[in-house]
């Protein structure tokens, strides 16, 4: 996140009262700063400053904060929280960003939650709360303008008129029939600039599909990041309008998924940065554990030709350089189709090309590096048998780490594993068995 100099200078002045313990001066600072930033703040000290800084806050900053906040940071914070103090930040947050809250809390509390706000609120609520936070229906808002496509457009500023304020993002009034079922969209530049006299129906667009309440969040920010929007309807199975979903919405989408990526690349899923460590090191030793036991089998396949060890000691220097080359080669090819699926490159039209593609780079690699490797083992240990043997290992090494390094992520999307977080540990053990096996394979054929 980047940030002002102005702000810079404010977290520098915040670090000096909290040296010197004038929290005075602290809590008069997180006054001037916005929720985002005092978010960013929070983020970045450990959980004992953390809540010091909390405790600084006003009650009308609380909730605005809250929803900035990182997830698991944002539910440290409201475990702690009675149902009525949740109640009462529920009540001044939109629709969507409740139901993301509450999705992360216990069922129990947030159930307690409910209980204590109004019914037309609890409402509105329990439609967002049926569905999950990662398709349409869980981002979306329902806190919507609708018209009908009967009305002039006179009628609808003069409706307009009759509201303290609009809805934040609203680019659109939504048209709907009388059975609230979707119609078009009525654009607020096209409504403002148009002759008050025509009707809504002359004036609306109809050729915008609605988005389906289960659509995938990830396919929903992939059509506003195509199309340009704003904001988009979101309607049930019968063509009824749920809510719509904002650009906000869509950035906070776009934002989890880089950090799963990110974070996903150490295995780690998601952590925050300032985690104790009694929370940090389970996690963590799940995906070391792991680790440990592919490297078993890799060592495993080593014990086989172990007397060709013996016989070649040179065997011995060179075998990491064939499962370190097939790695990166492998992770390479994984990276390019982990992020192809993740934009929606990928399907079924194109998924035998690109496991092609990746098998012919992995051949071309692996003739100019087997090649290299060749001279190398040739010149340094006097052997030619040596020399081809590595080639030969290294060729099919790579081109093995091509081909796995395509099919892996289309294998596990398909069955449901994220590819990102399981990927690289199942690759790695593929590469590295199969260039041990191989390269000690054609060592004991020729040596003997």
């Amino acid at each position: 996140m980047e940030i002002s100099v102005k702000t810079e200078q404010q977290f520098e002045r915040i670090d000096s009262a909290l040296e010197t313990g004038t929290l005075g001066d602290i809590s008069s600072i997180i006054g001037e700063l916005s929720p985002g930033d005092i978010a960013h703040l929070l983020s970045s000290y450990p959980p004992r400053v953390r809540q010091v800084l909390w405790g600084l806050l006003e009650s009308d900053q609380e909730a605005d904060v809250l929803n900035e906040l990182p997830e698991e940071l944002r539910n440290a914070f409201l475990v702690e929280m009675e149902p009525e103090v949740l109640a009462s930040i529920v009540n001044r947050l939109d629709d969507d960003d409740v139901a993301d809250i509450l999705q992360d809390l216990p069922d129990q509390l947030t159930e307690q939650v409910l209980a204590v706000i109004d019914e037309a609120d609890r409402t509105r609520l329990e439609t967002v709360l049926a569905y999950s936070y990662d398709v349409a229906g869980g981002l979306m808002s329902t806190d919507t303008l609708t018209i009908r496509a009967d009305l002039t457009l006179d009628v609808v500023l003069r409706y307009l008129r009759r509201h303290d304020e609009i809805p934040q993002n609203t680019d659109s009034l939504i048209v709907v029939n009388r059975d609230d079922q979707f119609v078009g969209l009525l654009p607020i530049r096209t409504l403002l600039v148009s002759d008050p006299g025509q009707s809504v129906r002359e004036m609306m667009i109809t050729n915008r599909e609605p988005i389906p309440a289960m659509m995938p969040a990830a396919e929903v920010a992939r059509l506003f990041e195509r199309n340009d929007w704003i904001s988009a309807p979101v309607i049930n199975d019968d063509n009824q309008l749920l809510g719509r979903i904002t650009i906000d919405d869509i950035v906070d989408v776009i934002r989890e998924e880089a950090d799963h990526s990110l974070t996903s690349l150490g295995r780690l899923g998601e952590e925050d940065t300032f985690s104790t460590v009694l929370h940090t090191a389970p996690r963590r030793a799940v995906w070391l554990g792991l680790n440990l036991a592919t490297a078993f089998i890799a060592a495993s396949v080593i014990n086989v030709f172990q007397g060709t060890i013996e016989k070649v000691v040179a065997l011995a220097v060179l075998m990491p350089i064939v499962a370190s080359m097939g790695g990166i080669a492998g992770t390479q090819t994984l990276t390019v189709l982990i992020r192809g699926m993740a934009m929606g490159h990928i399907n079924r039209r194109n998924q035998t090309w690109l496991i092609g593609r990746e098998a012919m780079v992995g051949a071309l690699n692996g003739l100019l590096w087997a090649g290299v490797v060749a001279v190398a083992a040739a010149t340094w240990f006097s052997d030619i048998t040596l020399a081809i043997v590595i080639a030969t290992a290294m060729l099919i090494n790579l081109v093995t780490a091509g081909i796995a390094g395509a099919i892996l992520p289309l294998f596990l999307d398909r069955i449901g594993v994220d590819a990102a977080l399981a990927g690289g540990v199942i690759l790695t053990t593929i590469t590295d068995v199969v260039g041990f096996l191989a390269f000690l394979g054609l060592a004991a054929y020729f040596y003997g």
